[in-house]
């Protein structure tokens, strides 16, 4: 976009957008691409666990929450590196720490979850 902003003319650019975004953060956070290989995992546990739909769905939902939770803690810490540049501003840290904040709770929530469908599992083997 070379610095301007402009609407989206139509969904597929709208689309191309938020691919680049989601691309742009898989390339600069090393958490993401962590978490990114834990949903991969947890998915492929499932497969092999034979998660029922029900609980599958929940841990869809716990890696997209994750997910994107991660993709707004980039977004919020690029603006406020945006705005506050190298300056240190009690606002500023409070902004990124609070979205940080949002990651740690969306991440609880999915180790929550992958408990829940874990002792499920185990209960089927017992």
């Amino acid at each position: 976009m070379n610095g301007k902003i402009r609407k989206c003319r139509n969904r597929i650019e709208s689309f191309k957008y938020a691919f680049a975004g989601i691309r742009a953060t898989v390339m600069r956070e090393k958490s993401f691409r962590f978490q990114i290989f834990c949903a991969i995992a947890a998915v492929i546990a499932c497969i092999i666990f034979q998660v029922d739909g029900w609980h599958f769905a929940l841990v869809g939902f716990a890696i997209f929450f994750v997910l994107s939770m991660e993709l707004m803690n980039t977004a919020i810490e690029a603006v406020v590196d945006l705005v506050a540049g190298q300056k240190s501003h009690p606002l500023a840290k409070m902004a990124k720490d609070a979205a940080a904040g949002a990651v740690l709770l969306a991440s609880i929530f999915a180790l929550i979850v992958a408990g829940i469908v874990a002792l499920d599992v185990v209960r089927r083997f017992i």
